[in-house]
């Protein structure tokens, strides 16, 4: 447990730049204490202590603004940046070393028994108000936009971005550990749309060079 508590103060000093010391990231990171509070109702829940593990993470939520179910496994290197509505659901899975940012929401897409939220990979970034719902997968390696909505499965080593959230790859090359640059993300969107008013000009362009053409022929 001692050895856990260190890996996780490590991780939010590795990530943090904010974060100028051991004591101030024990006592005044949300993120650390909602995590902490985790393990503790994760284990009740695990022991079939249902109800008390539900006090454990209804307490959690109070003081830290972070909602996180006993149920949801998460991994180690586990790192909530500032943290405030996040919301991680009862069937949740997190792999190890991910990032998520204030507003992140694991969530579930009815009311279905059974595995009904994300499983999320290794290494992964999760931007500021990122929505994924339901019972996919995120592979390792990935980068979600901040924004996004997720209601698909994404592949290992991809970024998707926007609403409903698409793939794009970054001159396709893996995303190696945690990326936290979201100003370089890609945009799908305006990406078309600059298209489309390329196409526009073309055929702008070809329409008068006809009609040009017209005059001097009539």
């Amino acid at each position: 447990m001692l050895e856990g508590l260190q890996r996780e103060i490590k991780t939010i000093q590795e990530r943090d730049p904010a974060a100028k010391g051991v004591l101030e990231t024990v006592l005044c990171y949300p993120g650390f204490h909602a995590l902490m509070l985790h393990r503790v109702a994760h284990w009740l829940y695990g022991h079939k202590q249902f109800f008390a593990a539900r006090i454990v993470s209804h307490l959690s939520r109070f003081f830290t603004g972070i909602e996180i179910h006993p149920g949801a496994r998460i991994g180690s290197g586990f790192f909530i940046d500032h943290g405030s509505g996040v919301v991680i659901g009862e069937t949740a899975e997190i792999g190890d070393n991910v990032t998520l940012y204030q507003g992140v929401t694991l969530g579930g897409t009815g009311k279905e028994k059974g595995k009904r939220h994300p499983t999320i990979g290794s290494n992964v970034v999760i931007g500021s108000g990122a929505k994924i719902l339901g019972s996919i997968t995120i592979g390792d390696n990935v980068k979600v936009g901040a924004g996004s909505v997720v209601v698909k499965s994404v592949p290992a080593n991809t970024t998707v971005v926007g609403v409903p959230a698409k793939v794009v790859k970054r001159n396709g090359r893996r995303a190696e550990g945690v990326d936290l640059e979201h100003g370089n993300l890609p945009d799908p969107v305006a990406e078309v749309i600059l298209h489309l008013q390329r196409e526009i000009t073309a055929l702008r362009n070809r329409v008068n060079e006809l009609e040009d053409l017209n005059r001097r022929t009539a």
